[in-house]
């Protein structure tokens, strides 16, 4: 046999690889129950039976910086570049409910994303942004349903109705417990939050994605592929059960459910990872949960390139890395897509480098050609092998999640925050021993030119909480107060918070007030790891 590079070979989820997949050493194939056309049941091909022959995905660029007025630009920048799509960054205070005046806010404001305290702040992001014909994201999760609020309170002034309101709040708070650590309540209130979200915009605010179940901060901890889809669709399951067992028809909902997944390097498998979790959702919705609504069976999801893969050194190779991952999203059917930008393992990312990485996506979509026929790598021994044997190594996952009692259960022993700590040790181990390279860091090293990096002005912090404590001065103190207590009132009972919240922004009461009196109820959660 002839000589090779090395012994064996494995994908990140630790799959053998043959040296090259034939009849002989696949899995079969049937077309109609694993395959099926673009569109149809168990949607392995695609959701929409076009695909981006119907329309690209939307292009978003996740940015969000300083202070409302300066995003704004940023976010009229990019529109101008060709984006389809808002995708907000908060800074860390908002995210874990503190106003940018808080002692425990000082020096992060306005630091990883945009600072936003009140209605004034969120008036002045969307400033002059018609919120009827951008579809937005928000990455916030425990502050989600006053963010959303926050939103539509917006679209209000605007004159905007809300069910001509799209956009998607990530609102994913069990994947906080298990690898980001942006959590306020304890797992049963936010839970809730998030069944009130379901509700209220089934009711109110039609077309909003009211949540992103996020495999990408799970990829980003150091999960394995296989993992990143068994603990996001075990994520996924846990919030349908949560829903259903608080009288929501899951057809009611479901619809509305998107998901966010990572993508890396290895374009086969990730290419691959697409696929399988899209087909494994469509069986568990079905077969699980009885839905009967083909939107409530069609997993639909966001990808950003892999943050964890960017590299201090050699910083412009960066851009070789986020082409190949946009370009595994986009052949593994992805609706709406961020690249990163090659200057983010140094800081938030400059006007030029946002650029750039916005025309990763152009150059895809218009002169690659890939997405002028949908899902080309349909039937390739390699790829459909790879599909088949990821949707095993997630399914092996999820029934041991379900013999636990379940996804939250398995949080609490601490069962998932440990799978994706040894693969990560591993990983790490394989690069520190060089059975993993990674270009400039452990091999092809060079002298590199300082690149431009942004930073963030301290007078940034000083002025944002001038213009809160200004906000508070002019405002009804004593609607604020009444609004704050209507949300203590139902926060102890069981009416839905998200009118109350609404209620609440309009009067400008704060992030950091409505998530105060809400601890003040729920109290704040602390991680406590059993196994």
């Amino acid at each position: 046999m002839a000589k090779t590079r090395r012994e064996s070979f494995q994908t990140s989820s630790g799959l053998s690889l043959p040296n090259d997949f034939n009849p002989e050493n696949v899995t079969p194939v049937d077309y109609e129950q694993d395959l099926a056309a673009p569109g149809d049941f168990p949607y392995t091909r695609g959701v929409r039976p076009s695909m981006y022959r119907g329309q690209f995905w939307t292009m978003r660029q996740y940015a969000g910086f300083a202070t409302a007025e300066e995003s704004n630009a940023r976010y009229k920048y990019l529109l101008s570049q060709g984006t389809t799509g808002l995708s907000v960054a908060f800074d860390l205070p908002t995210q874990i409910g503190l106003d940018s005046d808080d002692s425990l806010a000082a020096g992060e404001v306005g630091k990883v994303g945009v600072a936003i305290d009140s209605l004034d702040d969120m008036l002045t992001l969307f400033d002059g942004i018609p919120l009827d014909q951008v579809s937005t994201s928000m990455t916030i999760n425990s502050t989600a349903s006053t963010l959303l609020c926050l939103y539509l309170a917006v679209a209000r002034k605007q004159g905007v109705s809300f069910d001509k309101v799209s956009g998607t709040i990530q609102n994913d708070i069990l994947k906080e417990y298990i690898a980001r650590g942006t959590y306020i309540y304890p797992p049963k209130p936010s839970l809730r939050l998030i069944t009130d979200t379901f509700a209220y915009c089934a009711a109110e605010v039609p077309n909003w994605n009211t949540i992103s179940i996020s495999g990408y901060h799970i990829r980003e901890a150091g999960s394995t592929a296989a993992q990143e889809i068994a603990f996001t669709l075990a994520d996924g399951i846990c919030y349908v059960d949560a829903a259903i067992s608080v009288g929501l028809k899951v057809d009611d909902f479901a619809p509305r459910l998107s998901f966010f997944f990572n993508s890396h390097n290895n374009l086969l498998e990730e290419i691959a990872k697409f696929r399988a979790a899209r087909r494994l959702w469509a069986r568990i919705m079905r077969d699980r949960f009885g839905a009967v609504n083909p939107k409530s069976l069609m997993l639909r999801f966001h990808t950003q390139t892999a943050g964890s893969t960017l590299t201090a050194q050699q910083p412009e190779v960066n851009v070789v890395r986020t082409t190949i991952q946009a370009l595994a999203a986009v052949l593994g059917g992805t609706q709406s897509l961020h690249t990163n930008s090659l200057d983010e393992a140094l800081g938030l990312p400059t006007e030029n480098a946002a650029r750039i990485a916005l025309r990763t996506q152009q150059v895809i979509a218009y002169e690659s050609g890939v997405a002028d026929t949908v899902d080309p790598f349909a039937g390739s021994y390699a790829i459909e092998e790879l599909t088949t044997q990821l949707e095993r190594a997630a399914v092996d996952y999820i029934e041991k999640m379900d013999a636990m009692g379940g996804m939250l259960r398995a949080i609490e022993l601490g069962y998932v925050q440990n799978e994706i700590q040894e693969a990560a040790y591993d990983y790490q181990r394989a690069v520190e021993t060089d059975d993993a390279i990674v270009v400039g860091v452990n091999k092809f090293q060079a002298d590199e030119e300082p690149i431009p990096v942004m930073r963030i002005d301290e007078k940034i912090e000083r002025d944002q909480v001038a213009r809160l404590q200004a906000i508070r001065a002019r405002r009804n103190a004593a609607d604020a107060e009444a609004a704050l207590n209507a949300i203590e009132t139902a926060a102890k009972g069981t009416e839905n918070l998200l009118p109350r919240i609404l209620t609440a922004v309009e009067a400008e009461v704060t992030v950091g007030e409505i998530s105060n009196r809400l601890r003040s109820v729920w109290g704040e959660y602390r991680e406590s790891i059993t196994i």
